[in-house]
């Protein structure tokens, strides 16, 4: 599966902020509830409007931002 067919970025929805296609849901909610330990079936309860396709697609899209940028982190040399 292929993470841009779940994920949209509309600047008139959630502020511009990626979100996943046809909700209101950000991909930034779905992957704090991830952090968070949270399961896939206790974030489809929360979030009902998605699917578990949704939260895989947001964990590539995490991915693939992870590869693509260069995050200074605290204490590296």
């Amino acid at each position: 599966m292929d993470w841009r067919e779940r994920i949209s970025v509309d600047p008139h929805v959630c502020h511009g902020q990626p979100c996943i296609k046809g909700t209101r849901v950000s991909v930034s909610v779905v992957l704090d509830n991830v952090a968070a330990g949270e399961g896939v079936d206790a974030i489809l309860r929360s979030y009902p409007t998605l699917k578990a396709e949704d939260i895989q697609a947001a964990l590539k899209y995490a991915a693939e931002l992870a590869r693509e940028r260069v995050v200074d982190l605290p204490g590296a040399v």
